[in-house]
Formats: structure tokens, sequence, C-alpha cells
């Protein structure tokens, strides 16, 4: 399986899949970023993918064809499964067609709830005293997509936002890891992605 791994800032979940023994194809970022380092570091091909070029972090940011053009790349370097890590640009049109069912994310939460930018942030107003990660496919309807792997962390009573988030990276560092192997030999053998969704216990 050829893997991409797509990345906007410090590349420690791509870290960990490296360090996991996962062979990696390509890395994308969507702005200049250490993750682009890492993957030089480790020889693997690394494209950056500069949100600049499409009108950048303002309103006129044209999504659409940044997201074509991302999709445009991955189909150029045969790309089988494509991994988000930590980026940052939600895309939107025919990448969720052309590659449905292969991009895997991950979400500070225990999918369906507290979906959204500040996951972590509601689960701590809303009282919850156990959160956790998810590994989902990604759908243009964002935290939306089939849920694939989740794993749950405790909410202590001390805890503030980023406390808990980096007790939730920790866990992401293992669980994303091994669900990209188990997506990728899935796949590789010929089956389908249906055969390893899981139906949340919460939400």
């Amino acid at each position: 399986m050829n893997i991409a791994v797509l990345v906007s800032g410090s590349g420690t979940i791509l870290e960990a899949i490296l360090e996991a023994g996962i062979e990696v194809s390509l890395v994308v970022a969507d702005r200049p970023c250490r993750g682009l380092e890492i993957a030089g570091n480790g020889a693997i091909d690394a494209v950056l993918l500069d949100r600049t070029g499409f009108g950048g972090f303002s309103k006129s940011f044209d999504r659409a064809a940044y997201s074509d053009t991302m999709c445009s790349l991955l189909e150029e370097r045969n790309i089988d499964l494509v991994a988000m890590a930590g980026f940052g640009t939600v895309m939107t049109g025919e990448i969720f067609q052309r590659f449905a069912g292969r991009i895997l994310n991950t979400h500070p939460a225990l999918l369906p709830a507290y979906p959204g930018w500040h996951a972590v942030e509601d689960a701590l107003a809303d009282g919850a005293t156990l959160t956790g990660t998810t590994v989902h496919i990604a759908t243009e309807e964002m935290d939306a997509g089939p849920v694939v792997a989740q794993a749950e962390v405790p909410i202590e009573p001390h805890d503030d936002a980023a406390l808990l988030h980096e007790r939730i990276k920790q866990v992401e560092r293992v669980l994303y890891p091994q669900t990209i192997r188990e997506v990728a030999q899935t796949l590789g053998d010929g089956g389908s992605i249906e055969a390893i969704i899981t139906t949340p216990e919460q939400g």
C-alpha cells in the first residue's frame, strides 16, 4: 500500500507512524512546518502544497481548487491510503469521492460526542468524566465519517484543556498507527473498509 500522510505542524503523529514501522510513501503539507523536516530526515518524498497559492488563510482561500490539486497529486503518486496527521485544511469536493473510504483522520473525542474544533474544551465545559480519541474515515462533512477505532481517556479533576489534550495525544499516537496498519492490511488483502468500521457506544 502506498500511504500518504498530510501534515501541518510539529509532525508528532507522523513521527509516531514512522516509529511504528509503517512505510510512508509521501508526506504533504499545507504550510511550511516541522513535518516536512521529519519527512526529509527519513528520506520520504515530501511536497509543500502551500495554501498561499490558493488564497492563504484569507476569506478568498479557494478550498475547492486546493482540494482538487491535492486529489490530483495523490493520484499522480499512486496513493492508496491517506492519513491526516494534524492537517489543518478542511478539504471539499471530489477528493472524498475519488478516495472514498481511504482517507483517515483522528479527533480528540469519542465521536459522535464533541465534534468540531473545540472538542477538548467542550468536553471539559460539559463536565464530562470520560473522553478519548477517535480514528474515523474523513468525509466532506467534518467529523461525521464512519468510526474505525476509539480509545478512552478519563478526565481528571485537575485537567485543563492543555493537560487533557496532551493525554489524549499520547493515546492517539498509539491508536492511530495501529489503525493505519489494520486498514492498510485489510485494503491490501482486497478487503473492504466496512469490515473494520465500529459502532460507537457513546454519543
